[in-house]
């Protein structure tokens, strides 16, 4: 989720509601140790109790390939009093493989191993240690190789997207092999990946014998999907507007003007999968550049919207 899933968007999906914790955006780490700015930087929520202004605790995802340095970083980052560290051994992008980092390390067990528990000595007791996998890098004979060195690593809990490197994000996952995965290690297991509604969450849970689900793409596009996974109402479009012009909002101060305008029309494009109302706001904004007349735009259509009584009920008989 890269570039899509920041502590912006952390903020605005965790005030809908629904999500137990998240992880941050991965924090590369090559051959130095970083100053805490950048964890700061890239997790704001360190200065808040590592928590989200709704209250969501936050894990700080580390990736890299170096276990000393992972290390090194896992201490420092400590200090800082994270929810938890994370490890990133489930990244696809080939840039981030290029430089060793992400799934490609799953060639490596033994790798695997050495960094989660470098990172587990490194840091107190107290703070858990996760890892994201993939079921593999190119196939997945080593799939139970690297959940047991994982497991045997110290790690306290595994997050595993059902599909390999080379699957990319195509359909289907296969979450039967996060069962097998599941019996191989002693850790609580978590399952991911291709879970966009309450179905296929019910039966991603059955298939893989898991009790707990890891929403990626999904929330995004469905930021409700936490509250309807709890038999909870979910927001409406006219509910979730203005969330995505705070959103342009969070973003303003830090994000090049000249891309503002993208990253919320990024988001407002996957919202089309689940919000026909958002069909409407890409529509209207779809040949804007500029973030003010972007707002301005959302800003008229929410008007638009609160002036009509039925529009919820609407939208909920277009979404059913």
């Amino acid at each position: 989720m890269e570039g899509v899933l920041d502590h912006s968007l952390r903020d605005v999906l965790t005030r809908v509601g629904g999500i137990d914790r998240c992880v941050s955006e991965f924090i590369r780490v090559t051959d130095q140790l970083l100053p805490a700015r950048v964890f700061t930087r890239l997790m704001p929520e360190l200065r808040h109790g590592s928590r989200t202004p709704a209250g969501t605790p936050v894990r700080a995802q580390l990736l890299g390939s170096d276990p000393a340095c992972l290390a090194d970083n896992a201490a420092r980052l400590a200090e800082l009093q994270p929810a938890g560290i994370d490890l990133n051994f489930g990244c696809p992008a080939k840039i981030v493989n290029r430089h060793r980092g992400g799934a490609v390390l799953l060639d490596e067990p033994e790798l695997v191993h050495a960094i989660v528990a470098a990172v587990r000595r490194a840091v107190p007791a107290a703070v858990p240690v996760s890892a994201k996998m993939r079921l593999g890098h190119r196939d997945e004979a080593l799939m139970l190789d690297n959940a047991r060195a994982i497991a045997a690593a110290g790690a306290d809990e595994l997050v595993v997207h059902a599909r390999t490197k080379l699957h990319g994000y195509k359909p289907p996952a296969y979450w039967d092999r996060i069962a097998r995965i599941r019996e191989a290690v002693h850790v609580r297991v978590v399952a991911n990946g291709e879970v966009w509604t309450v179905a296929d969450a019910q039966r991603c849970l059955r298939e893989s014998g898991c009790d707990a689900l890891m929403l990626g793409r999904g929330l995004v596009s469905d930021p409700g999907l936490a509250l309807a996974l709890r038999g909870r109402d979910q927001p409406a479009w006219p509910d979730l507007l203005p969330l995505v012009r705070h959103y342009g909002q969070l973003i303003a101060p830090r994000v090049a003007p000249r891309h503002r305008g993208g990253r919320l029309k990024q988001w407002l494009n996957m919202l089309r999968r689940r919000h026909p109302g958002a069909a409407a706001a890409y529509a209207a904004v779809r040949e804007l550049n500029d973030a003010n007349d972007i707002d301005a735009r959302l800003l008229a259509l929410l008007h638009g919207l609160q002036d009509r009584p039925t529009a919820r009920h609407t939208e909920a008989q277009a979404a059913a």
